[in-house]
């Protein structure tokens, strides 16, 4: 970077009552409370909240935004890289790879560069631009998973493993109900799994409408039916259904008959968690960045600070003080990480 991170500089992003907020910008960024002007990292709702006079994403993520913020949201948008001023700072969004539209906020004023990360992964996604790193004075990262514990296995093997699964219950004649989260997951999950079969998939409500937000953008999935306009009395067997966490246990469930159940989820990886959620299986699938990821992606934008949010942030924190040398500190956020969407 041309400048070092100065001391005696005011940040450029501090946490305020209403989210972080950008002094000489005049904005915050996925805002918890309605504000002026936000900037919005990805279109999930713990990051995009409604009530805001006017709000700045991403143009691949304005079909998500409308859909999260309703129609009469004040909603711009800006092209990767596409660079904006704001008050006396320069913005611009970069791809995070979390799911669609999904990006990193770049900062520059007098030649100091701050990024916010927003939620982010480096894993191959087809359903999604790659992460891009972003060099910067002060990079702030999430933290989802920020214990060495969470290293993600290669997403096709895991499309591997959904699809034998779902064969073998074809083969015993019971419905695969598999659970994932609505906006991201379900959509990956659908894109892995068109590199391996063409068969229909059945969907939840919630999770219709936001696939075909992903259509709408290009993304090439599996054909999907909406799970209420199967006939009444028709079989599932055999069939695969995705739907959000919400609906385990609930008396939509009783129309499957005979049935596994199974979830898609970075939680996964810890043992035990299936078992204690009462899922059949397991599938190690997340959209957030594993340990190894962090640690890379701290490396590569050059920061010398970097500030973590949610998750384990003060392990990440330490880890790289104390093993990288970095100006490393948590940075206190309600931002949920992997929630029930």
């Amino acid at each position: 970077m041309n400048v070092s991170p100065s001391l005696d500089r005011p940040p450029l992003v501090t946490v305020t009552p209403d989210g972080l907020y950008c002094p000489p910008g005049g904005f915050h960024i996925d805002p918890w409370r309605p504000v002026a002007r936000a900037l919005i990292t990805h279109a999930h709702g713990d990051h995009a909240r409604w009530g805001s006079q006017h709000y700045l994403g991403t143009r691949p993520s304005l079909g998500l935004l409308r859909k999260r913020l309703g129609p009469e949201a004040n909603i711009s948008t800006l092209d990767y890289g596409e660079r904006q001023s704001l008050g006396e700072v320069t913005v611009s969004f970069h791809p995070a790879g979390h799911v669609l539209g999904s990006a990193q906020i770049r900062i520059e004023h007098r030649g100091e560069v701050w990024v916010v990360s927003g939620d982010y992964k480096r894993d191959p996604d087809p359903t999604c631009d790659p992460f891009e790193p972003v060099r910067c004075d002060t990079f702030i990262t999430e933290a989802t998973f920020g214990l060495p514990i969470y290293r993600w296995e290669d997403t096709p093997l895991i499309a591997e493993e959904v699809l034998r699964w779902w064969d073998g219950n074809r083969t015993l004649g019971r419905a695969s109900v598999l659970f994932c989260y609505a906006l991201g997951k379900a959509q990956r999950l659908l894109g892995e799994l068109a590199r391996l079969t063409d068969r229909e998939v059945l969907v939840h409500g919630a999770t219709h409408a936001l696939v075909e937000c992903y259509r709408e953008a290009g993304v090439r999935m599996l054909p999907t039916r909406f799970v209420s306009e199967v006939e009444k009395g028709t079989s599932f067997a055999g069939t695969l259904i995705l739907a959000p966490p919400s609906a385990a246990g609930s008396t939509w469930m009783r129309r499957f008959g005979e049935h596994e159940t199974g979830f898609a989820s970075g939680w996964m990886r810890v043992r035990g968690n299936r078992r204690r959620r009462g899922y059949d299986r397991g599938f190690v699938l997340s959209d957030h960045a594993d340990w190894p990821s962090l640690l890379r992606t701290a490396k590569d934008t050059g920061a010398s600070r970097i500030l973590v949010t949610h998750g384990s942030s003060e392990t990440l924190a330490r880890y790289l003080r104390e093993n990288r040398g970095l100006d490393a500190a948590p940075l206190s956020t309600p931002f949920e990480g992997e929630t029930e969407e």
